[in-house]
């Protein structure tokens, strides 16, 4: 019974770093769109947060 809880934790977990990195991808790519010269700056910073994000998303799951 007490599986259920961590179970469903997990899941917002997955979802909600899975929400944060799409939306940092879907408005990269506007920001690439709008000022094309920026695009190695822009995927710079957008895999480094993408990659905090799903760090973050690690260390929760392993917390819960």
């Amino acid at each position: 019974m007490m599986e259920i809880p961590k179970i469903v934790g997990a899941g917002l977990i997955v979802i909600g770093a899975g929400m944060g990195i799409g939306r940092i991808g879907g408005s990269a790519m506007d920001a690439i769109a709008r000022q094309p010269e920026a695009s190695g700056k822009i995927q710079t910073a957008m895999l480094i947060a993408a990659a905090l994000i799903e760090g973050i998303g690690f260390a929760a799951l392993f917390a819960s």
